[in-house]
């Protein structure tokens, strides 16, 4: 069934028989074929084919849902039983929230390459939440992560702390105080904040809950990037990982506000979902455990 199951998560994600079929090297009628055995199987129809498109039906949707889970398992168990008479080698996918993954995680994805060089890594950046729930329908092997989330049955290994700073522009009216300031004279400022669901956006409103500050002027961004921009622009202040700010506060394109109570900090963690792991798992967990890189912040 899981050539099957194969063929139909290809032609859901294409909206397409055609596209399936070229995908897999084979006719459009032999993946009509695969498909109509799985809904045999099944016992529903799990697509909606019209001249102009193809579409998961509810049923579709769930076994879609499903169907992503199995076969990431499946996977996962060839490579341990490869795992057994050879060295780490095979695909790695590694999810990351956004700060670890975009200016901590491609130094040490090098480093991995150097070291083994047949490992074959894929990386998915996203918020921390997302992260943590791609790992725990085992659509990826392993999450690094910070803040809080939903963990289940999810093993979660602390490893790495990060240190959280306000910042501004070079030339913000509070670059130029030199005496240190409290958490509440920047209520009334504008925050450039990240979405819900992040951790660095969990780390900010902790920092507000413990001073006792509800600040009103808001500027909201998915990412880091275009935060760090628009808080060179003057836009507003922001609270950032120092893993993030190195480049730009090295140039002297943003400003950290001295600010008493900070840095504030946070801890990064590694999350898995099974005890069972792959050579190149175990490697990428060791290195991610002894790298050089995320005990300082030099």
């Amino acid at each position: 069934m899981d050539q099957q199951l194969q063929i139909f998560v290809t032609v859901a994600e294409k909206e397409s028989f055609s596209r399936a079929a070229e995908e897999h090297h084979m006719t459009q009628p032999a993946v009509s074929q695969y498909i109509r055995q799985l809904e045999e199987e099944i016992g529903a129809r799990l697509l909606e084919r019209t001249n102009k498109y193809v579409r998961l039906n509810k049923a579709g949707e769930i076994v879609y849902h499903h169907a992503k889970e199995i076969l990431a398992l499946y996977t996962k168990m060839q490579s341990l039983v490869d795992d057994l008479a050879n060295k780490a080698s095979g695909p790695l996918s590694i999810g990351a929230s956004y700060t670890f993954g975009e200016y901590v995680l491609p130094r040490i994805i090098a480093n991995l390459k150097q070291t083994y060089p047949d490992i074959q890594p894929t990386v998915t950046i996203g918020n921390t939440a997302t992260i943590a729930d791609l790992v725990a329908s085992h659509q990826l092997d392993i999450g690094i992560v910070e803040g809080k989330f939903n963990a289940g049955k999810l093993i979660v290994e602390d490893f790495a702390e990060d240190a959280m700073v306000i910042v501004s522009s070079a030339d913000h009216p509070l670059a130029r105080i030199e005496r240190s300031l409290e958490v509440v004279d920047l209520e009334q400022e504008t925050w450039i904040v990240r979405e819900h669901g992040s951790g660095t956006r969990e780390a900010m409103d902790k920092l507000f809950k413990q001073h006792g500050i509800s600040p009103t002027n808001y500027m909201y961004f998915s990412s880091t990037q275009p935060i760090k921009e628009s808080v060179e622009a003057g836009l507003g202040i922001s609270l950032l990982s120092h893993w993030s700010l190195k480049k730009e506060l090295k140039n002297g394109d943003l400003r950290m506000i001295n600010v008493n109570g900070l840095p504030f900090p946070r801890k990064f963690s590694i999350v898995t979902n099974t005890p069972f792991q792959t050579k190149a798992l175990e490697v990428f967990i060791d290195i991610l455990r002894t790298n050089k890189l995320l005990t300082t912040l030099e």
